[in-house]
């Protein structure tokens, strides 16, 4: 039973955080919504015309079929961005655009202090609450004349903090002195109010805590602000990173994703063609195949570090693995998709075996095949930052590793950013040798 009441407290965990994400969604696809009918209407009135094209409806599998909206593309990246920098309060906005940010400031409230023989008195708390980063000046107080003393507590923004207020008090909570009011008004254990966009609240063992409103924005060490971001990237591109230059760490991931994906490539394809024409070949390998293919990649870390350590090798078989068995179903999946028509049309022409293989099969699998190119890069690159996150010197799975381990949130941030940009970069090389060197696909 305590397992199942574990595991029914962690689901209402989950289920009450997605619902404290449900109106952030909501308002995600409301901005989207709005951008979708802004668009709309500015693209009316610059094509107010209704000819055949501007009713055409959409046909897919033919070359009218839908494909990316520039516009739309750069209206979400910006969206994006906005964003950002508004629960970030970034200075590349204006202020009118940020979220409320935590509180930050100064300001005083009254506890008064009763001594177990009745007697009160009163002492006055000076609260600074300062900017993450900034080295505050702590301001100096006079103590006062009567049993309870006069306070000061400093404390940095996204944080709380509890004040033993008896602390250098006369007479002391274990002496039976208790707070019984703030600011002139009562009260008691367990009991809290809000002051100066701040709460306080007095615990059971007669403490106070004081936790300043945290507002709406992001705390940097969580999201970091786009000029933060910004200044690592500099930062590191000059200086470099645990020895290492940027360029390096990217680089070396980048290598061992291309030398892990064309050992798979070039064993992979012709795997594929060997069961797409050949039964006893993929009788033989297809149990092998289907039973390696939904196995993550990471999942073969500990069993790659084992056989080959965690030097380069380790990481260049994982890729290996990662990319054959997609590689192997694509060439399969194009062979075995080439319509048999073709096949009788160049025989009934004289043609012989290797010429069905070199100007039929070929050809007509090129495009599966650069499909299962697309995922196994993509695959590929996630799984060495993957492994680089496990064992590495170098790498841009090393570098987010690293900094996470000091807290150092815009280097996480600029290596997820780098990585997301590099993967975007690598499937628009594939695309673009996709209708270089297939340019009949699609074309029947």
């Amino acid at each position: 039973m305590s397992v199942l009441s574990n595991l029914f407290a962690e689901l209402i965990a989950i289920l009450t955080a997605i619902l404290g994400a449900v109106p952030f969604i909501v308002g995600y696809v409301l901005l989207i919504l709005s951008c979708l009918v802004v668009w709309k209407f500015i693209r009316k009135l610059m094509t107010p015309k209704k000819d055949y094209g501007s009713l055409k409806t959409v046909t897919f599998g033919d070359e009218s079929a839908v494909s990316s909206n520039f516009a739309a593309s750069v209206v979400s990246i910006v969206l994006i961005f906005i964003l950002w920098g508004t629960f970030t309060g970034t200075k590349l906005l204006p202020s009118f655009l940020h979220m409320p940010g935590a509180y930050e400031g100064q300001f005083d409230f009254t506890y008064t202090a009763e001594a177990a023989d009745g007697t009160v008195d009163d002492a006055t708390v000076t609260v600074l609450v300062h900017g993450v980063g900034e080295q505050p000046v702590v301001p100096t107080i006079e103590p006062g004349d009567g049993f309870a003393k006069n306070d000061v507590i400093v404390i940095q923004a996204y944080r709380s903090k509890l004040l033993p207020w008896d602390a250098n008090d006369a007479i002391m909570r274990k002496d039976g002195a208790k707070i019984i009011a703030i600011n002139g008004q009562a009260i008691a254990d367990g009991q809290d109010m809000n002051i100066a966009q701040t709460r306080l609240a007095l615990t059971n063992k007669g403490t106070l805590n004081i936790e300043p409103n945290q507002g709406v924005q992001m705390e940097p060490i969580w999201l970091p602000s786009p000029e933060d971001v910004w200044a690592s990237l500099v930062d590191i591109s000059t200086d470099g990173f645990k020895n290492f230059t940027l360029a390096e760490h990217l680089g070396f991931s980048l290598f061992r994703v291309v030398i892990g994906f064309l050992l798979g490539a070039v064993v992979g394809i012709p795997l594929g063609y060997a069961m797409g024409l050949s039964d006893w070949f993929r009788g033989w390998f297809d149990p092998i195949v289907e039973f390696m293919r939904p196995v993550p990649p990471l999942a073969l870390i500990p069993l790659v570090i084992i056989w080959a350590g965690i030097g380069e090798q380790g990481k260049i078989i994982l890729l290996f693995l990662a990319a054959l068995w997609i590689m192997a179903i694509a060439a399969r999946s194009g062979v075995s998709g080439v319509k048999i028509s073709k096949v009788h049309a160049a025989y009934s022409l004289g043609a012989s075996k290797w010429q069905i293989m070199r100007y039929v099969i070929i050809p007509n699998s090129l495009p599966e095949i650069f499909t299962g190119a697309r995922v196994a890069m993509g695959v590929c690159w996630g799984t060495v930052v993957a492994a680089e996150l496990v064992a590495a010197e170098k790498g841009a799975g090393m570098m987010i590793m690293v900094a996470s381990k000091f807290q150092q949130t815009q280097i996480v941030i600029l290596g997820i950013i780098l990585i997301g940009i590099i993967g975007f970069g690598i499937d628009m090389l594939m695309r673009w040798a996709e209708r270089v060197l297939v340019p009949w696909k699609g074309r029947g």
